[in-house]
């Protein structure tokens, strides 16, 4: 297929990223994550253009960092790349784009930030162990052998849903309300999952500040809590954010991301990783002590953002490329966690990798998540729970993806359990 052909189509999909022109190249395009296709493009890029420009897209022009060292360089130097504004591809002038802390330079930054990380501290973690065990069990045990089911519905999402009601301490009954609203915060146009009208998404997140400006006044005062609600209600940096409304439904909506994506979509990935390698699943099988190894490879593996952008602040060469003041720069995790100058057979899953910490997606610098803890605590615990239970979860029919450039997300994966 020639270049003249692929100009006309709407989706790459069926595209082999060597009949593009590089300069033609745009890593926006959501469709490529959707159909998991987007490896090969970054391959070739890592390979021929690391540091590459794209000129013209809906999104605007952008940089597109694929290399791991590269990408380091740039999470790492916030004084020259600023995450003020927005945090994914094309956000920055979006007409409804709340500010959060992750979206904010220092100071700013810091002061919020600090204030809801004791939530995901080791102590807090300690206390919470017990209370992920019990309910990774009850929904394991509530499961049916032999018959094919959701596992995203029935397995990732209820668990991450119930630990975010925990970390909100939010009424149970309505919990499936955090993941709607983590779907609808994700859901915009410029990374892909635009499901609803701007219109439709900002009503929804206005219910959802609502909602937590209830929750806010009734912890006010009472310092007791150990959620973030009443963290951010009763610490002296934060007290009067509810006075600013877009500010506080920011952060809530940062929140509700962080502590949603990145575990529901790895719990799904994990499952699907060892299906398509069994050899590894057998060696899980024979030693149970490599599931904390193990969950550090599912998230390189599924990298559930595959991005962060930055704004350059000043001029800045990077790997022979002039990166100028202005220009919107995006850091492609998921294509650093497959850099083989970095990371040694970066396409195998291997589930007793050495150094298997040592990946790109929970960020670096001052930006690297702060929950990154409690995401592997929670499957820790969950595949420790499986492996007492199961002897596979077998993948059974197609796994569908999500549209977007943002969230590398798996919608269904039909699955089937066989006991011990």
């Amino acid at each position: 297929m020639n270049w003249a052909e692929i100009e006309k189509l709407d989706s790459w999909v069926e595209v082999n990223p060597y009949d593009v022109p590089l300069d033609k190249f745009n890593m926006s395009r959501p469709e490529l994550y959707e159909a998991n296709v987007h490896e090969a493009w970054f391959e070739r890029l890592r390979k021929e253009d690391p540091v590459h420009f794209c000129a013209e897209s809906k999104v605007g022009s952008f940089w597109s960092i694929t290399r791991f060292e590269d990408i380091k360089t740039v999470d790492t130097n916030h004084k020259i790349f600023s995450s003020d504004g927005a945090i994914a591809i094309g956000l920055i002038n979006d007409d409804f784009n709340p500010p959060n802390f992750i979206a904010m330079d220092q100071p700013k930054h810091d002061v919020q930030r600090k204030v809801v990380t004791p939530t995901a501290s080791p102590s807090n973690l300690s206390k919470l162990e017990s209370v992920i065990r019990d309910k990774a069990a009850l929904i394991l045990d509530g499961l049916p052998i032999g018959e094919t089911f959701d596992w995203v519905d029935k397995v990732s999402i209820e668990m991450t849903t119930y630990m975010l009601a925990i970390l909100f301490d939010f009424p149970m009954e309505d919990r499936r309300k955090l993941t709607h609203w983590s779907d609808v915060t994700t859901a915009v146009e410029a990374v892909g999952n635009f499901t609803i009208t701007a219109e439709e998404r900002e009503q929804e997140l206005m219910e959802c500040l609502a909602y937590f400006q209830k929750l806010w006044h009734e912890r006010s005062g009472n310092t007791e809590g150990f959620d973030f609600v009443t963290m951010l209600a009763n610490h002296p940096d934060t007290k009067d954010m509810i006075d600013d409304p877009m500010t506080f439904l920011g952060t809530l909506m940062l929140l509700i991301v962080g502590g949603n994506d990145t575990t529901r979509n790895s719990m799904s990935g994990g499952v699907l990783a060892l299906n398509e390698f069994p050899e590894q699943y057998d060696l899980l099988r024979k030693n149970f002590d490599l599931i904390p190894n193990m969950v550090s490879e599912i998230i390189r593996w599924q990298t559930p953002l595959p991005h962060m952008r930055r704004t350059a602040l000043e001029n800045f060469e990077l790997n022979g490329k002039l990166i100028k003041k202005g220009d919107q720069v995006i850091m492609w995790y998921t294509s650093g966690n497959r850099d083989a100058t970095s990371i040694d057979n970066p396409n195998e899953f291997i589930i007793d990798r050495p150094k298997a910490r040592q990946h790109l997606s929970f960020g670096f610098g001052i930006h690297r998540c702060m929950g990154n803890r409690v995401a592997e605590l929670q499957l820790k615990i969950m595949w420790e729970e499986i492996m007492k239970r199961f002897s596979s979860v077998e993948v059974v029919g197609e796994v569908k993806r999500l549209p977007s450039n943002f969230v590398l997300g798996i919608t269904e994966m039909p699955v089937r359990l066989h006991a011990l």
